[in-house]
């Protein structure tokens, strides 16, 4: 399925190395806008605007009930709850899905 593949940057190094940089710059509570990478049964991975080498992961257990995942390409809008350190994930609650998409 198209939607499971797996996004090509940032690779998996560039966002370990980069580590350190995006948990200064996404600290919890900070809202931050970005695209759809990658959707899972489990939620949507995102390339989030403004820090090239973060990855964000918003499960559906932070969406609203009954919403279902946004598509992949999909810009949203969410805020940052969590540092998943042992695997360089911002766990991201989405709030808005942009109306373009």
């Amino acid at each position: 399925m198209a939607d499971h593949t797996w996004p090509v940057e940032p690779t998996a190094e560039q966002v370990r190395r980069s580590w350190s940089a995006t948990v200064s710059a996404l600290p919890v509570g900070t809202r931050i806008t970005g695209q759809v990478v990658a959707r899972r049964p489990f939620g949507v991975f995102l390339r989030i605007d403004d820090v090239p080498h973060a990855l964000g992961l918003a499960d559906i257990g932070s969406m609203p009930p009954g919403v279902s995942l946004p598509a992949l390409g999909a810009q949203v809008g969410g805020e940052v709850v969590w540092h998943a350190d042992h695997n360089y994930q911002v766990r991201i609650r989405l709030s808005e899905w942009l109306a373009h998409n």
